[in-house]
C-alpha cells in the first residue's frame, strides 16, 4: 500500500467495514479500513479510539474465534460479550498487542518470553562441554570397554584394588549400608581413605562428612586375567552407578573412571545433560539456595537496630519494641549479664559476642532468674535469637499484616551460592567457547548477536553439526528484537521491570518472527518510551508486518507514525460525550488539507509554542553524584531547582535508572522512610532545599471498580460532607457513612453498592445487569431522597467533571479539587467512573490533578515518567500549561520524556546515551534546549535542531 492508492475503488473483500458502532461513547459510526494497510486510529484522549479499535473490532474478532469452539470448550474459556455494533465485515483472525502485557512473575524474563532462552537451553544440553566445578578440567566420559583397556595399559603388572564409590561427602552413620554390603558377601570397605574389614554392627560418626567405597576386588593386572578384571569392573560399575575407583597398592593413589561425565582428578560426576538442567524454573536446574530467582531475602541488621546509641530497654531492637515484662526480654537480660552489662546498656557498648547471641541465638540454654519467673528455683530455656524469630514470621505467617511487618526488616540481596546466575553449579559448568548459559543471558542483545557470529568459528565439527539449526533459530529471533530497537535488553532481564512499550515491542518482534499472513494486528501506542531514532526502526517493522500480507491498525498520536501510515481514521471532534464521531478517514496527504484538530497540528496551523525565555531557577541545585545503578557509569548530575527539567535519551540509556531507581528512592527514604532501596550511588547534596517529593506515575488509581476519581482525589469526602449538612439529612440524623457505597447503611444491600449484578450463564458469557432494586444507582431509596439542587448523591457520581464544575461553582472546597481535574484535560470522565476503566495516561493525570489541588509550599519536587502517554497534541498542550503553572509557583518538575513538544519547553535538559544498555549510561549534554541542540553527542540534538528550527 502507499499514499497514492485510491481507496475509494477497493472491492468489498479488500476492506474491513464497521457499521453502527455504539460501544462506550461511539455515536453509531461507520468506518472502513483497507486490508493489507498500515492504518492509524487517532484523536484526542477519550475521543473513542480504543473503543473502536479494541472494544469493537478486536472484541468482535476474538468473539468469533471463540465461537468456533464447541460449547463444552467455551464453558472453560469463558465467553465474550458481543460488542454493540450492527455489523462488521472483512474481519481476519485478529491479534491484539497491548501495553498491559507485562508479566509480574519474577521467573518470567525477556529470554523466556521470546523463547530464545529455550533454544539456548537446547544448545547447551546438546553442544555444551562440561567442566569440573572443582578443578576447571574438562569432564571425561568412558565406555566400560575403554575403562578396561585403560586399566590394562596404566596398571600392567601392578597390584590394584577395584572400588565402587557408594557415598560421596555425606553425613550419616551408614550402619544399614555396611550391613547390606556384608550380606552381599563383600569383606572390605574403604572409609575416608582407610580400608577396613566390614563387621557386624559397623557404623561411623553420623555428624561428619564421609567418602565410602566398597572393595570389589584386589588383583594383579595381567593380560591372562582380563576376564576376572572385566567382571570386577562390571560389578563395580553397577554398585557405583557408573563410577569406579582404581587404587594403586604401591603408591596408594586413586584414579576415577566413569560411564558418566566425570572430573578425572576429583571423581565428581554429572548426569547426562538435558534442557531442563539449564532451566531456573525447573528443580533439575534451579539453584537450591534461591530456587532459581537469583536473589534471597535476608534480615537487614541495620533495620533491626537502626540506632545503636539506644538501649534494648528503650527499644533499640525495633521488632521487639520497648521493654515489656516478657520471656524474650528476660532471656536477653540473662545473656547480657554473662558479659557484665544489662538490658539498659546502649547497644554500641554491648560486646559483639553478646550481640551475636541475642540476634542469632545462644549455643547453650539461657538461665532465667527465679525472681523474674516467681518460682523457687532458676530454670533454663533455649534461646533462638531475634533473627530466627523474624525469619519464621517472614516464611510462615501468610497474613498480609504479618508479611508487611516482617518485610520492613528484610533486604533483598544476591544469592551467595549462584551469585545471581539462578542455576546449579553443575549447570553453570557447561560452556560453549568459554561462556556458560548465564553469562550469555547477561549480555545485551546486540552483544549476544556479535558473540554468536564469532562463536561458530570456535566450535568443533561435531558441535557445528549439532548446533547449526539451533543457532539459526536463535539468530532469527534476536534479529527481530534488534529491528524493534531492543538491542539494549538482556535475556535475563525480568519481564516485570519492562515498560509497557518494551513488553509490547517484544510481542511485536515475536509476531514478526512468526511470519503469519492474512492476520489483523491491533497495537496500542507502540511508540511509547521510544526516542525518535528508535521510532524510525519501529515504523520499518510495522511496514514489514504489513508487507508480508497483514493488516496493521495502530492506535497512536505520534506524528511520524501518522505521516508514514497508508490510511488514517481520526475520531473526535472532542473527548467523552463530545467525541465518538469519525471526523476524517483517508490518506495522510488528504488529511493535511483538512481542518480537524489532529490535521491542524500535523500541517502546522496549530502548534505548541516554544517558551520565549527559559527559567534560570532559584539558584539552588540538587546534586546526585557517583550514580552507578544498572548501566550508569558513575555519573554526577545537577538538577537546578525551580525549573522544568526534562531527562531524555534513546531507550535503555539510563533515564529511568537515574530518576526512578536512584533519585526518587533516595528522596523517598529521606522524607518518608520508604522501604525501597536506591541503586548504587556516591552522595547527594541539596535535599534541604526541597520539602517533599511526589512521583506521579501511570499505575492504576485502585485495583477494584469501587475506586474512582472522586474517591482518589478526596473530593468524595467533601461531597458526602455537603450532603450530610443538608436539612433533610440532619433531620434524619445521617452521618457521612450514609452516603458511601462501600459501607452498610446507605448503600443498596441487594447489590452491595456495586450497582449491578453478575448473572452466570454457563455456556454463554456472564451478563452484568443493573440491580433490580436500585437500578444501578448503588444507594437505597432513603439515601437517594436527600438532594442537593435537585440531584441525589448517585446523580452527582454520574456527572462528568465538566458538568460537576458548573454544578459546584459555589462550593469552593469541592470546586478547587474538580477544577484541577478539568485543567489537566479530563473534563470528559465521570466523577464516579471506575478506576479500572481509566487508561495509564488518564490515571497519571488524575494523580497530577490531586497534587495540584493540594496547597504546595513551592519547594516540592515532582517526578513524571512519560506523561504524554496516550495524549493527543492538544492534550499535551493542556498538560504542559498545568506543569508550567506548577513550576511558576517555585516547584521543580522532572520529566522523563521523548516527545519533542515537551523537550522543547524544558528549562534544562539532561540528555543521556549515547546508546542503550552497556553503551549508554553517560550524561552527554546538559543545558537549555538551544544549548543541547548544538551538541554533537548522541541522537537527541539532531531531532531537537529540526524542532527548534535551528540550522
Amino acid at each position: 500500500m502507499n499514499d497514492t492508492q485510491n481507496y475509494d475503488t477497493l472491492r468489498e473483500d479488500e476492506r474491513i467495514n464497521v457499521w453502527g458502532a455504539r460501544v462506550h461513547n461511539l455515536k453509531d459510526i461507520n468506518v472502513e479500513i483497507p486490508r493489507n494497510s498500515l492504518t492509524v486510529v487517532t484523536g484526542l484522549s477519550g475521543s473513542g479510539k480504543s473503543s473502536l479499535a479494541f472494544d469493537t473490532i478486536y472484541a468482535e474478532g476474538q468473539r468469533r474465534y471463540i465461537e468456533t469452539f464447541s460449547a463444552y470448550a467455551r464453558n472453560f474459556l469463558g465467553g465474550l460479550e458481543r460488542p454493540d455494533v450492527d455489523k462488521i465485515t472483512g474481519l481476519s483472525p485478529v491479534i491484539s498487542i497491548e501495553q498491559k502485557t507485562t508479566n509480574k512473575n519474577p521467573r518470567s524474563t525477556v529470554g523466556t518470553t521470546t523463547e530464545i532462552y529455550d533454544f539456548m537451553r537446547l544448545l547447551f544440553a546438546r553442544a555444551g562441554k562440561a567442566y569440573s566445578y572443582a578443578t576447571g578440567e574438562e569432564m571425561v566420559k568412558y565406555t566400560e570397554e575403554k575403562v578396561l583397556q585403560m586399566i590394562m595399559d596404566d596398571y600392567a603388572g601392578k597390584k590394584i584394588m577395584i572400588l565402587a564409590p557408594v557415598v560421596r561427602s555425606r553425613k550419616g552413620h551408614y550402619r544399614e549400608l555396611f550391613e547390606s554390603m556384608r550380606r552381599k558377601g563383600y569383606l572390605n570397605i574403604r572409609v575416608d581413605g582407610e580400608v577396613k574389614e566390614i563387621t557386624r554392627g559397623m557404623k561411623v560418626d553420623r555428624y561428619k562428612n564421609h567418602d565410602i567405597e566398597v572393595v570389589i576386588d584386589k588383583l594383579m593386572v595381567q593380560p591372562k586375567d582380563d576376564e576376572r578384571l572385566k567382571k570386577s569392573v562390571s560389578i563395580a560399575m553397577k554398585q557405583g552407578e557408573g563410577l569406579i575407583m582404581v587404587l594403586d597398592n604401591d603408591t596408594h593413589t586413586a584414579k576415577y573412571f566413569s560411564k558418566r561425565l566425570m572430573c578425572p582428578t576429583t571423581g565428581i560426576s554429572y548426569s547426562d545433560p538435558a534442557p531442563n538442567n539449564f532451566s531456573f524454573n525447573s528443580p533439575q536446574g534451579a539453584c537450591p539456595r534461591c530456587k532459581g530467582l537469583g536473589y534471597i531475602n535476608e534480615i537487614d541488621i541495620s533495620k533491626v537496630i537502626p540506632d545503636r546509641s539506644q538501649s534494648i530497654y528503650k527499644g533499640a531492637i525495633v521488632p521487639l519494641g520497648k521493654y515489656k515484662n516478657q520471656m524474650i526480654f528476660w532471656q536477653i537480660d540473662s545473656i547480657l549479664h554473662k558479659y557484665d552489662c544489662d538490658i539498659k546498656t546502649p547497644v554500641d557498648s554491648i560486646p559483639d559476642d553478646a550481640l551475636n547471641e541475642i540476634l542469632n541465638g545462644s549455643i547453650e540454654n539461657v538461665r532465667i532468674d527465679k525472681e523474674l519467673v516467681h518460682t523457687s528455683s532458676d530454670y533454663f530455656v533455649a534461646f533462638d535469637g531475634v533473627v530466627k524469630y523474624l525469619r519464621s514470621v517472614f516464611e510462615d505467617d501468610d497474613s498480609a499484616s504479618g508479611q508487611k511487618w516482617a518485610d520492613q526488616f528484610m533486604a533483598v540481596c544476591e544469592c551467595p551460592e549462584c551469585h545471581g546466575q539462578r542455576l546449579k553449579r553443575e549447570s553453570l559448568s557447561y560452556k560453549i567457547w568459554n561462556k556458560n548459559i548465564a553469562e550469555l543471558s547477561m549480555m545485551d542483545i546486540a552483544e549476544l548477536r556479535e558473540w554468536l557470529d564469532e562463536a561458530e568459528s570456535h566450535l568443533d565439527e561435531q558441535q557445528k553439526q549439532i548446533a547449526e539449526e539451533i543457532l539459526k533459530e536463535i539468530r532469527t529471533r534476536i534479529d527481530f528484537l534488534l529491528e524493534v530497537g531492543l538491542d539494549y535488553l538482556s535475556l535475563n532481564r525480568q519481564s516485570a521491570t519492562l515498560s509497557g512499550g518494551e513488553s509490547q515491542r517484544i510481542r511485536l518482534a515475536t509476531q514478526i518472527g512468526s511470519q503469519l499472513v492474512n492476520v489483523l494486528y491491533i497495537l496500542d501506542e507502540p511508540s511509547i518510551g521510544l526516542h525518535q531514532r528508535d521510532n524510525e526502526r519501529l515504523i520499518r517493522s510495522l511496514k514489514e508486518l504489513r508487507d508480508i500480507g497483514n493488516t496493521v491498525i495502530v492506535v497512536e498520536h505520534d506524528k511520524d507514525m501518522m505521516l508514514n501510515a497508508d490510511y488514517i481514521v481520526d475520531i473526535g471532534p472532542k473527548a467523552g460525550r463530545n467525541g465518538g464521531e469519525v471526523v476524517f478517514q483517508g490518506t495522510p496527504s488528504d488529511m493535511l488539507a483538512k481542518h480537524t484538530m489532529t490535521s491542524m497540528y500535523l500541517n502546522g496551523e496549530l502548534k505548541i509554542e516554544i517558551p520565549k525565555q527559559r527559567r534560570k531557577g532559584n539558584g539552588k541545585s540538587l546534586w546526585l553524584k557517583g550514580a552507578k545503578g544498572n548501566n550508569l557509569k558513575g555519573v554526577d548530575v545537577e538538577f537546578p531547582l525551580g525549573t522544568l527539567i526534562v531527562v531524555t535519551g534513546v531507550s535503555g540509556s539510563g533515564k529511568s535508572t537515574l530518576i526512578n531507581e536512584t533519585l526518587h528512592p533516595i528522596l523517598s527514604q529521606h522524607f518518608y522512610r520508604s522501604v525501597k532501596q536506591p541503586m548504587e550511588y556516591g552522595s547527594i547534596e541539596g535535599m534541604d532545599f526541597i520539602d517533599k517529593v511526589v512521583n506521579v506515575d501511570q499505575s492504576p488509581l485502585g485495583r477494584t471498580p469501587r475506586s474512582n476519581p472522586a474517591t482518589y482525589t478526596g473530593v468524595f469526602s467533601d461531597i458526602r460532607a455537603l450532603f450530610v449538612n443538608l436539612p433533610e439529612a440532619k433531620i434524619r440524623g445521617y452521618k457521612p457513612g450514609r452516603f458511601s457505597f462501600n459501607v452498610k447503611g446507605g448503600r443498596c444491600e441487594a447489590c452491595g453498592g456495586n450497582g449491578y449484578k453478575t448473572i452466570e450463564m454457563n455456556f454463554l458469557p456472564d451478563v452484568m445487569v443493573p440491580c433490580e432494586v436500585c437500578h444501578g444507582k448503588r444507594y437505597n431509596r432513603e439515601t437517594l431522597e436527600v438532594r442537593y439542587k435537585g440531584k441525589s448523591i448517585a446523580d452527582v457520581l454520574d456527572m462528568t467533571i465538566n458538568q460537576a464544575v458548573d454544578f459546584f461553582e459555589n462550593v469552593p472546597d469541592i470546586l478547587r479539587k474538580i477544577k484541577t481535574i478539568q485543567d489537566v484535560g479530563l473534563g470528559y470522565i465521570k466523577l464516579g467512573q471506575p478506576s479500572t476503566t481509566l487508561s495509564g495516561g488518564e490515571s497519571q493525570r488524575v494523580k497530577l490533578a490531586t497534587e495540584l489541588s493540594k496547597r504546595d509550599t513551592g519547594k516540592t519536587l515532582y517526578i513524571l515518567d512519560e506523561p504524554t502517554t496516550g495524549l493527543h497534541f492538544e492534550d499535551i498542550r493542556i498538560l504542559m500549561d498545568v506543569i508550567e503553572k506548577l513550576v511558576d509557583r517555585g516547584n521543580t518538575v522532572i520529566i522523563i520524556e521523548h516527545n519533542l513538544d515537551v523537550i522543547k519547553m524544558a528549562d534544562y535538559i539532561i540528555d543521556m546515551g549515547p546508546e542503550g544498555g552497556r553503551n549508554g549510561g553517560y550524561v552527554l549534554s546538559t543545558g537549555t534546549p538551544e544549548e543541547v541542540a548544538m551538541s554533537d553527542k548522541g541522537f537527541t540534538p539532531r531531532f531537537l535542531r529540526d524542532e527548534l528550527g535551528i540550522g
